[in-house]
This record gives C-alpha cells, sequence and structure tokens, in this order.
C-alpha cells in the first residue's frame, strides 16, 4: 500500500469519534472502544505548570507527575540523542498515543533545531484530547506558531506535510484506529528503518493492549539497526516482552535521582505482580497530584530504551541492575499476551494472572514477594 496524499480527507476506516482515549488503552473502534462520557477529560498542571489531561474513565493521566513538557524533554527527546543524526537527515518516528501532541510538538521543535528532516506517524483512535488541548490557550503558550501549525493541520486533516519552512521540513500522518490493527498497516512500508519509536500508551495495567509481546514485537520490526525504543514504562513484563523481541533494554536516568511519586500501596502490589498495580502506575496513583508528588520513592529508572544493537555507556541511561534481572525472572516479569491481536483488557490480564500461577507452580518463575524479601523492599502500606 502506498500512503494517500496529506490532504483534506475522510477519517480512515476505524476512526472513532468521541472515545476517551482509547486508543491509549488500545481499543477496537468495533467491539472495544469505550465512550467518552461528558466530562472524561480533566484539565491537570504538572510540576512544572505544563498543560495535561486525566481520563477519568481510566484513572490515569497522560503525564507524569513531573510535567507533560519535562516528561517530554527526559523521558522522550534526550534518550534520542538527535545530536546523533546529521544535519538535512530525515528523521522517520513513529509515536505509539499521540493524546494532547505535546511529545509531537517537543519533537517538531527539537528536530527542527537540530536541521533534520521529519518523517513521522501517530497511532491514536481519538481525536478528542488533541482537540481538547488546541483549544486551550495554557497548551498554545507553550508552542512556537509553525508547530501550532502543524498539530492543527495533524487534528484537522490528520496530516501535515512541509516542503519547507524557516525551522526545518517533515511530513506526518496520523493512522486512526485500533493501533493493533493500524500497525501491520505501517510494517508493509517502514519494516527495517524507522530511528525512533515513542511509546507512550497508558500504563501496562490500565491498557494491556498496547504491551503484550506480539505489539512490541511488531514494534521491534519497525527499528532499523540503530534505532531505538523509548518509553516512561519500567514494568517487569513489558521489558522481558521487548527481551523476547530480541532487543537490548537499558533503564533510563531518574530525574533529579529518583522516580516521581508512586504511593507505598502501589510499591507494595506492583512488586507483589497483583492486579492494580504495575511499574509505571505513576500515573494512575500519583499523575498530577501535587500533594503525592514530591513523595519520592525507591528510583528504579525512569523509563526504558531498547534497541537492537548494543547500546555504548551513557549518562542518559543505564545497564539493568541485578535488583531488575531478578525483577524480570519473578512472577511479575511474566508478559502480556494477546495472540488474536484482538483481546480486551480483561481477558489479556486474566490470561497473564493464569500464566503468573503456572509458571509459579512449574517453578519456572521465583514469586514477587520473594524478590522483594530478597532485596530488602518493606511492604508499607498509605495511612
Amino acid at each position: 500500500m502506498t500512503w494517500p496524499a496529506c490532504g483534506a480527507e475522510a477519517p480512515a476506516e476505524g476512526h472513532a469519534e468521541g472515545h476517551a482515549s482509547a486508543a491509549q488503552a488500545g481499543s477496537t473502534a468495533t467491539s472495544d472502544a469505550v465512550a467518552l462520557a461528558p466530562g472524561d477529560l480533566e484539565i491537570r498542571h504538572g510540576g512544572d505548570g505544563s498543560f495535561s489531561l486525566w481520563s477519568t474513565s481510566f484513572g490515569e493521566g497522560f503525564h507524569s507527575g513531573r510535567g507533560a513538557l519535562r516528561e517530554a524533554q527526559e523521558t522522550f527527546v534526550q534518550p534520542s540523542q538527535l545530536e546523533r543524526f546529521c544535519q538535512g537527515q530525515r528523521l522517520k518516528v513513529v509515536e505509539v498515543c499521540v493524546g494532547t501532541g505535546t511529545n509531537l510538538a517537543a519533537l517538531l521543535e527539537a528536530s527542527a533545531a537540530a536541521g533534520l528532516e521529519l518523517e513521522w506517524w501517530g497511532l491514536e483512535l481519538d481525536p478528542a484530547p488533541l482537540q481538547l488541548a488546541l483549544a486551550k490557550p495554557e497548551f498554545r503558550s507553550q508552542w512556537q506558531p509553525q508547530t501550532l501549525n502543524t498539530l492543527e493541520s495533524l487534528s484537522e486533516r490528520g496530516c501535515w506535510q512541509q516542503g519547507c519552512w524557516q525551522q526545518g521540513a517533515g511530513s506526518g500522518r496520523m493512522l486512526w484506529g485500533d493501533a493493533r490493527q493500524m500497525l501491520p498497516h505501517l510494517l508493509e512500508q517502514r519494516r527495517g528503518q524507522v530511528d525512533l519509536i515513542w511509546d507512550d500508551a497508558f500504563s501496562p495495567q490500565r491498557c494491556p493492549q498496547l504491551w503484550t509481546v506480539e505489539f512490541l514485537g511488531s514494534l521491534a520490526e519497525l527499528l532499523a539497526d540503530g534505532g531505538r525504543w523509548i518509553s516512561y514504562c519500567s514494568a517487569a513484563a513489558v521489558r522481558e516482552g521487548l527481551r523476547l523481541a530480541n532487543l537490548n533494554v537499558v533503564a533510563l536516568a531518574t530525574a533529579d535521582g529518583a522516580r516521581l511519586g508512586k504511593p507505598d500501596s502501589a510499591l507494595a502490589a506492583e512488586a507483589e505482580g497483583v492486579e492494580g498495580a504495575e511499574e509505571g502506575m505513576e500515573r494512575a496513583e500519583d499523575c498530577l497530584k501535587p500533594d503525592q508528588s514530591a513523595n519520592q520513592r525507591r528510583a528504579w529508572s525512569g523509563g526504558t530504551l531498547a534497541s537492537r544493537a548494543a547500546l555504548e555507556p551513557s549518562t542518559v541511561w543505564r545497564q539493568l541492575t541485578a535488583m531488575e534481572f531478578e525483577h524480570l525472572a519473578s512472577s511479575a516479569g511474566e508478559p502480556y499476551r494477546d495472540p488474536s491481536r484482538i483481546a480486551d483488557a480483561a481477558a489479556i490480564r486474566a490470561d497473564r494472572r493464569e500464566a503468573q500461577a503456572a509458571s509459579l507452580a512449574r517453578g519456572e518463575r521465583t514469586s514477587s514477594s520473594a524478590w522483594r524479601k530478597r532485596w530488602g523492599m518493606e511492604t508499607r502500606r498509605m495511612k
């Protein structure tokens, strides 16, 4: 298949108006969509004062408590190391779950500053978060006029194309629909060619559909030899899925020496590997809540970076520690699976619980509680 020219066009099949970040939840537009209830998207502001959203349907925010701008820079732009690309080079990027467009806006301005031509694809179902962001002055004030023009074109037409402009050149297209169903179309065109994959879906317990072995494996097939998959997520199940896709996995350096704000109850549950909390759940438990965002806990990582190629030492990332490798071998490291690529979240979580129990019974995995005890992590509950 070939991509149609960027122009006014009807939304692609599967584009469902009025779904509550359903692309980030991995829902299909037909069988697993989540209707956007009135008032579902609430405006929040992070620790840096930047614009963000909270979804009441998913009980999770779009960004960490650090703030949307800090997360975009520290978790996505900096680990991408755009300086390693030559000026004038075409940079191929896939973004999983575009949301408010904050990460894309940061990428547009960073790639323009580096003199790179951007070729971008976004996997997204719901237009509402981007539309809402563009309607708010506090979001618009964060970006340059040309960046806003690009986001508006993407929102209105599903694409943008710029032969040249003062700060750079590029093109982009939104692939509207269930990301699991749209990804094969992208693989037809760009298998083995993509420089960066920015994965910003809701956390694994909220949308396991987009963190399965099958979905991560397909994303891995997009990567060029030096390509990088980058996410805020540090979940053992996700890291194990990336390793099963034959990618080298490292941990992103933490911001200010600690990961922000997961309450003790969430940390305890994540280590037990039980439903309701996983690594990366700071978005669900702490996102944009000032009273908790200052509550810093044991720092594991600021996210995950994966690549086909071995990664040289860097101040931006580090190798996984012995503690983290043992976590991968515990029940928490049991990956999510979706062979049909159409299963809903509840079914995927249920299958994983069965797989965890079976692997423990066979002695193939250790219990997460034993792992926690070995590493001296006390289980404390919030008062």
